[in-house]
């Protein structure tokens, strides 16, 4: 039994939904489909789900939002025309979106979750729809009947576990199931969802729940790559990689699947195999618990930007008790998540993400720790990358992270900091943004024998 997701550019337009309906019927043992919002149609194009939070952010500002609703309720007209469906159900997706904003609650986070829940939604029923009309039995499925209960994080949900067993009754069913990605319901019945990209978690959640044989996440794109071709044009396609791999190339920058959505198949133990709805005769690549693999083998490189690091110094650091915890206890007073923690003795930095990082929360930060750490020193620099190395074939291997370096001293590049995981197959190096490119070139050209570097 396969579970097959397809994400925003798989369903994107109707040429693209009846390039889903031909893989499923191609294989019988797809029984389980679960769908993003329309992604963009060319290069210039506007994601269903940019458009709905345009929508939702009139709303919540009190201004007119006939214009916004308008071109959200367009774009599925438009894939109605297309494929023939009744025009009935875009009157239908129009007055869900009013019910919707309708019932606006006063929690803004909750009610954004409910209105980018919508595009996923809608058109999970559009695809059910062409598969009833082309004879195939398939039926759209509710999350929240058919028991997918999330953490009320809005914006930021987690699975609760008593999901999986409501959700492994799905294996019986007869027909195809269409299943909306993206979002579920906390346990007072109210919408949430997980991060960007999360149809991918919700591929896995019920991947895990059937027990799935493989789970399938269908993209744009062949197969993971060692490196990203927008930098290496030349870079090779991996074709089997672990969890453990996946889990760290993902975070680190390799978008063509979430990195949260892994939890779940490992903890199930079920395969996922990475492949291109435009070219599904391509193999793609596997995701597997264990691989053999050769002493010192790297597996891919992938970078990120969009980093900061909070540096400080205070003498005799190391004696002072409760030091880090206090230090990490004002991040989470502030709602910060962190990244990286390496450390000395008298100084420790502090990797997050940017993002969250406003002026306002950055001035906050830095008061609290001068005022309440009594720290010498502290300063925050923006404008990071951060660039991970990763290989199971890294385990008790001698000289990676000496080639990693002189490779980059070679090409120029200041190494910022340097951190490797425990699991010791990664090395996570800090580069500034504008090094990121030349960095991840002259790693590849070093490690992997990839390319020239320019």
């Amino acid at each position: 039994m396969k579970v097959a997701k397809f994400g925003g550019s798989s369903v994107a337009d109707a040429k693209q939904i009846l390039k889903v309906v031909k893989i499923i019927k191609a294989d019988p043992d797809r029984r389980i489909v679960v769908v993003s919002a329309p992604g963009k149609r060319f290069s210039r194009d506007i994601k269903v789900t940019d458009l709905l939070i345009a929508l939702a952010d009139a709303v919540i500002a009190g201004r007119p939002y006939e214009q916004e609703l308008a071109v959200v309720v367009g774009r599925y007209a438009e894939i109605q025309r297309e494929l023939g469906l009744d025009a009935s159900i875009v009157g239908e997706i129009e007055s869900d979106l009013r019910d919707r904003i309708a019932r606006r609650s006063s929690n803004n986070a909750q009610f954004m979750d409910t209105i980018k829940a919508s595009g996923e939604d809608n058109n999970a029923k559009i695809v059910a729809q062409v598969f009833v009309n082309q004879g195939i039995p398939a039926r759209y499925v509710d999350p929240k009947e058919a028991g997918l209960l999330l953490s009320g994080d809005f914006g930021n949900a987690q699975v609760l576990p008593e999901s999986f067993l409501s959700l492994k009754s799905l294996r019986d069913a007869q027909e195809i199931i269409i299943f909306p990605g993206f979002f579920g319901y906390t346990r007072q019945g109210e919408v949430a969802t997980f991060p960007r990209g999360g149809s991918d978690i919700t591929g896995a959640i019920l991947a895990a729940a059937v027990e799935a044989d493989v789970y399938e996440n269908f993209t744009d794109v062949d197969s993971v790559f060692a490196l990203d071709p927008r930098l290496v044009p030349d870079a090779p396609a991996i074709n089997l990689l672990t969890f453990r791999e996946m889990r760290e190339l993902s975070y680190a920058g390799f978008g063509v699947f979430h990195d949260e959505a892994i939890v779940p198949a490992v903890r199930a133990k079920v395969p996922i195999c990475i492949k291109n709805t435009n070219r599904p005769e391509a193999p793609g690549t596997m995701i597997v618990a264990e691989r053999k693999y050769e002493q010192g083998e790297i597996t891919g490189i992938a970078s990120a930007d969009g980093f900061s690091a909070i540096f400080l110094h205070k003498y005799m650091m190391n004696r002072e008790l409760g030091f880090g915890r206090r230090l990490l206890q004002v991040l989470e007073d502030e709602r910060l998540s962190f990244e990286h923690v390496p450390s000395g003795i008298d100084d420790m930095s502090v990797i997050l993400r940017s993002a969250p990082l406003t002026p306002e929360k950055e001035e906050q930060v830095l008061t609290r720790i001068r005022t309440e750490l009594q720290v010498d020193d502290v300063t925050i620099e923006h404008g990071l990358s951060l660039v991970m190395i990763v290989g199971e074939g890294m385990r008790y291997a001698v000289g990676v992270a000496a080639r990693a370096c002189a490779a980059l001293a070679d090409a120029g590049v200041n190494i910022e900091m340097i951190n490797q995981g425990s699991s010791e197959i990664s090395i996570m190096f800090g580069v500034k943004e504008i090094d990121r490119k030349h960095a991840v070139q002259a790693l590849g050209h070093a490690l992997l024998k990839i390319g020239k570097v320019h």
